[in-house]
């Protein structure tokens, strides 16, 4: 990522350019990046091919002001990171879900080390609800965070556990990997009748005091722990809150294709 786009980049997260990559900058840009840029699954449901390579990217989040899945917005705000002088790291996650753990690299989360000689820091933007900040990984103490109570805790096979509110989230590899080993399963989120990505549309962000959503065709609001619905009952009425609320401009309603 070349400097141009990086300051491009950071324009469309609101986000002033750091002064140096350290800690404190870390984490505003981590939480400015959750504000801006929606965890959303439409690609899948708008038959759009997704693409893990860094152009194709950026394309998607900073010229076409749109968001992503786990490997895509960890992906990209890897590639910002290392732009602006940190060492990153993709690591594999297995998420939590009813059935129990589920397979390696369900989830990509990265593993971010600063000249600062703080962390290293488990940095996720791609969770859809997570931490607002970083998480230090060399920490088993609890962080408070806004979104909850996060602790890391050892896992076997030398993993680590990453609980919110004393619930398991995910299971994180430590090994590092590169942008390629996670496309398969990124293809097969996207194509397979077992991934819950193909089974409704989500498109969510960070607020000020709390997060909205758009779940298929019903909008979410969470302010200061209230949470309110109304369903959307018109294609225009769809469109028009993906582009007031997220600034996603659509030239129709993505259908869920199952």
């Amino acid at each position: 990522m070349d400097s141009e786009t990086a300051l491009a980049y950071l324009s469309r997260i609101d986000a002033d350019v750091p002064a140096g990559i350290d800690a404190g900058s870390l984490r505003r840009l981590h939480r400015a990046h959750q504000r801006a840029v929606p965890f959303e699954n439409l690609s899948i449901h708008l038959s759009e091919p997704i693409s893990l390579e860094e152009n194709a990217l950026v394309d998607k989040i900073v010229r076409r002001r749109r968001g992503g899945f786990c490997y895509e917005l960890n992906g990209a705000f890897g590639f910002l990171l290392e732009a602006l002088g940190a060492t990153v790291g993709r690591v594999s996650a297995r998420v939590y879900g009813e059935a129990g753990i589920g397979p390696p690299f369900d989830h990509m989360a990265l593993i971010v080390r600063l000249a600062d000689g703080s962390g290293p820091w488990l940095a996720d933007v791609g969770f859809g609800s997570h931490s607002d900040y970083p998480l230090d990984m060399d920490s088993r103490d609890e962080q408070p965070d806004p979104a909850g109570r996060f602790r890391l805790a050892d896992a076997p096979d030398n993993d680590i556990e990453v609980l919110r509110d004393g619930q398991p989230q995910y299971r994180l590899e430590r090994r590092e990997r590169s942008m390629s080993d996670f496309g398969p399963t990124c293809w097969w989120q996207q194509t397979s009748p077992d991934s819950h990505f193909r089974l409704s549309t989500i498109c969510s962000r960070l607020t000020e005091d709390g997060r909205v959503s758009i779940s298929g065709r019903t909008l979410i609001e969470t302010r200061a722990g209230t949470q309110t619905e109304r369903e959307l009952t018109s294609d225009d009425a769809v469109l028009a809150a993906y582009r007031d609320h997220f600034g996603v401009v659509l030239d129709r309603v993505p259908d869920v294709i199952g």
